[in-house]
């Protein structure tokens, strides 16, 4: 049955009322299936379809859906399906919920908890804003050094059904101090008297509860694991763990809003169907604003230089050529540094190695640019002269200010994020319109430096 054909069906038994097939129905599908379903419905729908499913299938669904539908429940379901849910939900997912909403909402929230998640719950919002202590959950499976790995088995079959993965398994001592972590499969291949001891290798990787959360996306990327143990900083005590979903979960967001940087916008604190519009206005508004009274500073370029375009008024017909091809390629420089930056390909100290990169692919660009620029002019004097008599140095002049502008763009597209990091900013700001901005008001100055070196004694 195709989807369209599912809501169809759903949405005629709610409008029939038989709420009793409507719940068989239901139990059919996956949790990521109803998740899909619940999200294409209207929000009297989906209260209906949520309150039908049982108490451990809604907490998946619940886990999975979006902050607003979720905060959209909270608000419109009884106390206890709520509290029943919150108090079924894994403690990371629960404590992104929580930060979404008001102050007041989650203290009423956390005092309906039951006492053992309410002490978590305290626990993770107590650690600084994105911080790995807010990704973590205390659900793992934590074994000793002097067991066998039948017993490590029997434990794992006992206590594994409220683990947040299975994949890792954490050797602990009689403190609580994280000694080593150990792949399951390393335990299903080793013969039942094998001791934990004898499988370990002591090489682990682990972060600190106080950590920055981007900073845990990158020793994710670089270690390929699924799970990875959070100790405390000073005695290495194993605290919890933070799983790759909630990883990747951090790095839309963090890509989201540098994608929203990248345009030339502030950042968006909630999804852009639901954020007010005097806010997105708001948001839009202060870069605008900036980028309109950078292109001022191209009228006044243009005015510095007003005597030599009365001259030549040829020039005028490649501002717009000189104009976009700097700025396209700047965007190109900034879009390629500021994400070889985000997957840690060059260090800051490796500037150089950037820049000698950039200067010679500049050339190349310019130089390719330059020649269709002068092969235009060409071809068009062939067909009709309406470049004059020194159609030669007009075209000449075009292909050399090509060159030296889409150098400039390249050199400065890939230094600016560069400058902003060392400065501490983020390099995303230095968005694609801000770099073309910026070459666009240079580009001219070369331009025109250009023409009156090349047309000197001819056009002026």
């Amino acid at each position: 049955m195709t989807a369209p054909e599912t809501l169809d069906q759903i949405t005629t038994l709610i409008q029939e009322g038989e709420f009793f097939k409507l719940k068989k129905l239901l139990r059919s599908f996956q949790a990521s299936e109803l998740v899909e379903l619940i999200e294409n419905e209207d929000e009297r729908e989906q209260l209906i379809i949520f309150r039908l499913l049982p108490l451990e299938l809604a907490t998946q669904v619940f886990e999975y859906l979006d902050l607003e539908v979720q905060r959209h429940f909270l608000e419109n379901l009884a106390q206890d399906k709520v509290t029943d849910i919150l108090n079924e939900m894994s403690p990371d997912d629960r404590t992104a919920l929580l930060e979404f909403l008001p102050a007041n909402f989650v203290a009423e929230l956390v005092q309906n908890l039951s006492e053992p998640e309410r002490r978590v719950t305290l626990q993770l919002l107590g650690y600084p804003e994105y911080s790995v202590g807010r990704l973590m959950t205390p659900d793992y499976i934590a074994i000793r050094e002097n067991w066998n790995v039948q017993q490590v088995l029997d434990f794992v079959r006992q206590h594994g059904g409220q683990s947040e993965t299975l994949n890792m398994l954490y050797v602990t001592d009689a403190r609580g101090k994280l000694i080593d972590d150990i792949r399951i499969r390393e335990f299903l291949l080793a013969a039942p008297t094998t001791r934990v001891r004898d499988i370990m290798d002591q090489r682990f990787v682990s972060l600190t509860a106080g950590q920055d959360q981007e900073e845990a996306i990158d020793v994710f990327r670089r270690n390929d694991r699924v799970a990875l143990p959070v100790v405390s900083p000073d005695q290495g005590i194993l605290l919890g763990i933070v799983t790759l979903d909630d990883i990747l979960s951090i790095r839309e967001e963090e890509d989201t809003e540098d994608i929203q940087k990248f345009g030339g916008s502030e950042a968006l604190d909630e999804p852009y169907m639901t954020t007010p519009l005097l806010r997105l206005v708001q948001k839009r508004a202060g870069w605008l604003v900036v980028l309109f009274l950078g292109e001022l500073l191209t009228a006044s370029a243009m005015q510095f230089f007003e005597g030599e375009l009365q001259k030549a008024i040829v020039l005028v017909q490649f501002i717009p050529l000189i104009i976009s091809s700097g700025g396209n390629s700047g965007s190109q420089a900034t879009s390629l540094i500021i994400r070889a930056m985000a997957l840690g390909e060059f260090t800051l100290g490796e500037w150089w190695r950037v820049l000698r990169r950039e200067l010679l692919g500049g050339i190349m660009l310019g130089l390719i640019l330059g020649i269709v620029g002068f092969a235009r002019i060409a071809i068009w004097q062939s067909i009709t002269p309406i470049y004059g008599p020194h159609w030669l140095a007009v075209a000449t002049t075009v292909g050399v200010a090509l060159v030296g502008i889409v150098l400039w763009g390249s050199i400065a597209g890939s230094m600016l994020p560069l400058i902003l990091r060392r400065l501490g900013l983020d390099p995303a700001t230095s968005s694609a319109p801000f770099v073309a901005t910026l070459v666009d008001v240079t580009g001219l100055i070369i331009y025109f430096s250009v023409a009156l070196v090349m047309l000197r004694g001819t056009l002026l």
